[in-house]
Formats: structure tokens, C-alpha cells, sequence
């Protein structure tokens, strides 16, 4: 193998780049940015009320429901069984039962305000839609 002149001379350059290129990166993952700031953990801890609109199906629009999170988990902060994740980016999967009516959902929080989408059986009747929250 044969090693040029101009290789060698190249290789404090390339090292000083990959030197520069790490500690960019370093930096960049320590210094925390807004972004990070919903990664920490509780950033979405609070009651969340979510109004449920109903896009498919004979159930009623427009019901406004109280959540609470506590740690990223969700929970009631009304009647009914809730339980589910918020999880660090914001994303999150719900589960509600009131009697014989089910639904799941999913969607994302940001910090002051949510969105998704629902589907389950309630009152008999399958129905989906969409849903929009906003922390108290």
C-alpha cells in the first residue's frame, strides 16, 4: 500500500473536522432547547380538558372531559375508568370505559394544547372522531 504525500498532509484537517463535528454535536445534546423542554419528565402534568367531536356513527359531539397527567401517566379527573401515557415527545395513547361504552385514542400534546383521533362503542353504536385538549 502506498501512502501519498497529500493523504498525510490531509489527515490533521480531517482530524480537526471530526474534532469539530463531535464537539458540535456534544454541544448541541447538552445545551437543552425549547424543544427539550417537553421532553423533561412531568412537562405535561396537569388537567387537560379534551372536547370529543364525533366524525363516523350515532354518538353524540362535543362532550368536554377533564384528564389529569401525573408523570406522563393519564388518568380521571372526572367519572369513568381512564387510563393511558403521555409519552417524552408529547405523543399519547388513551383508553376510556364508562359503564358498557369503550374508547381508545391517540394523538400528541404540545405544551399548552393537544389533538388526535378516537374510535370505540358507546352506547351501543361504534362511532369515531377527533379530539382536541388544552391544559387548565
Amino acid at each position: 500500500m502506498t501512502v501519498s504525500r497529500r493523504s498525510i498532509a490531509a489527515f490533521p484537517r480531517l482530524r480537526a473536522l471530526r474534532w469539530i463535528l463531535a464537539a458540535t454535536v456534544i454541544t448541541a445534546a447538552a445545551v437543552p432547547g425549547a424543544a427539550d423542554a417537553a421532553r423533561r419528565p412531568g412537562a405535561y402534568d396537569g388537567t387537560w380538558n379534551v372536547v370529543f367531536a364525533t366524525t363516523r356513527g350515532n354518538c353524540s359531539s362535543g362532550y368536554s372531559v377533564p384528564f389529569t397527567v401525573t408523570g406522563g401517566r393519564v388518568s380521571s379527573a372526572g367519572g369513568g375508568r381512564v387510563s393511558g401515557f403521555v409519552g417524552p415527545s408529547g405523543s399519547v395513547a388513551v383508553r376510556v370505559s364508562v359503564g358498557a361504552s369503550k374508547a381508545s385514542g391517540g394523538g400528541r400534546l404540545a405544551r399548552h394544547s393537544g389533538a388526535g383521533a378516537w374510535r370505540g362503542i358507546i352506547s351501543g353504536d361504534r362511532c369515531s372522531g377527533t379530539w382536541q385538549a388544552t391544559r387548565s
